[in-house]
């Protein structure tokens, strides 16, 4: 093989895994293809833009380890997941939790809900320990191969993990539930990105 062909090809091999590496940008925010969590390579599953009245109020990744188009295969799925949030604009991270537990409440009836409270409570607490949320502030909530939630704020764990199984599921419906936040980003977050 010439040096010339094999030098194409070495350029095109590195081309296309720059290609495969390449962010999404949704909203101005980059969200990689793949992320780890506990060692767990996960793909970038859908990225989207959550609006209210018209404004842009952040951006969301979900990662998974291997892609899934249905809801329902997405919260039955007992393995890691990662959800990414980049806020828009700023906000009071109690704003935040208050949004979350609307969202949990849409889509819970009162007898799943108050068997999330607990969680729903450390949860929260933890967010409103964070104070101000800037614009561009990183918000992961991840679901740890044991089943627990833990929630990072630009790369930084806060509060403990909320080890109660059913929590990250009852999470997911906030954005893919019967009733989600947004139904634009819901349909983002169930399409692989090309």
């Amino acid at each position: 093989m010439s040096t010339r062909i094999l030098r194409s090809l070495i350029a095109a091999a590195l081309l296309s895994a720059g290609l495969a590496q390449a962010a999404i940008t949704v909203g101005n925010v980059d969200f990689a293809t793949r992320q780890t969590v506990q060692q767990r390579a996960l793909e970038l599953n859908g990225a989207g833009l959550r609006t209210r009245l018209g404004f842009k109020v952040y951006a969301m990744g979900l990662y998974l380890r291997a892609p899934l188009a249905e809801a329902g295969a997405i919260l039955a799925d007992k393995g890691e997941k990662r959800i990414r949030i980049v806020p828009i604009r700023d906000l009071e991270a109690k704003q935040f939790g208050d949004a979350l537990q609307a969202g949990l409440e849409k889509n819970h009836d009162a007898a799943a809900l108050a068997a999330l409270k607990p969680a729903t409570d450390t949860l929260l607490a933890a967010l409103a320990a964070v104070g101000e949320v800037k614009a561009g502030t990183e918000i992961v909530l991840d679901r740890l191969g044991s089943g627990a939630t833990r929630l990072l704020v630009d790369a930084k764990q806060h509060g403990e993990d909320i080890a109660d199984v059913a929590f990250y599921p009852a999470l997911l419906r906030i954005w893919l539930g019967e009733r989600p936040a947004d139904s634009e980003l819901r349909e983002a977050l169930l399409k692989k990105p090309q």
